[in-house]
């Protein structure tokens, strides 16, 4: 699938659920984004993170980086349809990786305001995304039904689906396009939120302190 970040523009024609939804989704998704970013603020400036709860975190935002990372490395945008690699397990390891990036931040910070807002968040962005995304893949790659029977579209499978044979391309991971997606900035912006789950709170501290 697409690499996260970039909504699909509406299918032309007649407007259906899928538009309407990405319109309502690209007005909300920075005000949404800004909601997160304040209510993670305030939730960190009124408690402390417990230090279990963020050493449990690592155990989903870990694993989500290096799912994102992973399918990033097999994923040829628009180009075919990529069914190896963490694809053959799920049909959008991109969007899995960053729901447990965010669930992992979200225990962070035991928060459920947060987590209810990623949570809706991810509804009401990914949900047309998914579906936008499907639709132009459908209409591009015949095998792509196929590939629907057998893989899941988001929780994945255990095994590797099986391979039909001759529909497919076959893959490795690559290192370029890791780079030429610029996953790296997923690891990045984890780096920061764990600085900041650190720092943060001291530093709005002995800012208040200083202005009394």
């Amino acid at each position: 699938m697409n690499p996260i970040g970039n909504l699909p523009q509406p299918v032309s024609g007649n407007p259906d659920w899928i538009a309407r939804w990405q319109r309502v989704a690209r007005r909300i998704r920075v005000p949404l984004g800004f909601l997160t970013a304040g209510l993670y603020l305030f939730e960190l400036w009124r408690r402390a993170p417990l230090p279990a709860a963020v050493g449990w975190s690592v155990a989903l935002v870990v694993p989500g980086l290096w799912l994102r990372g992973y399918a990033a490395g097999y994923v040829k945008k628009n180009k075919e349809l990529t069914m190896t690699g963490p694809y053959a397990h799920t049909r959008n390891p991109l969007y899995l990786g960053s729901m447990l990036m965010a669930a992992g931040f979200a225990v962070a910070l035991l928060s459920w305001p947060v987590a209810l807002v990623l949570a809706a968040g991810f509804f009401a962005i990914y949900v047309p995304v998914i579906a936008s995304e499907e639709r132009f893949l459908r209409a591009t790659f015949p095998e792509f039904d196929g590939y629907c029977r057998r893989v899941p579209r988001l929780f994945p499978r255990l095994t590797v689906a099986p391979d039909p044979g001759s529909s497919g391309t076959k893959g490795a991971f690559s290192f370029s396009l890791y780079l030429r997606h610029r996953e790296y900035n997923a690891a990045i912006g984890a780096a920061l939120l764990y600085t900041s789950l650190l720092l943060l709170r001291p530093a709005i501290g002995a800012i208040a302190r200083g202005l009394r």
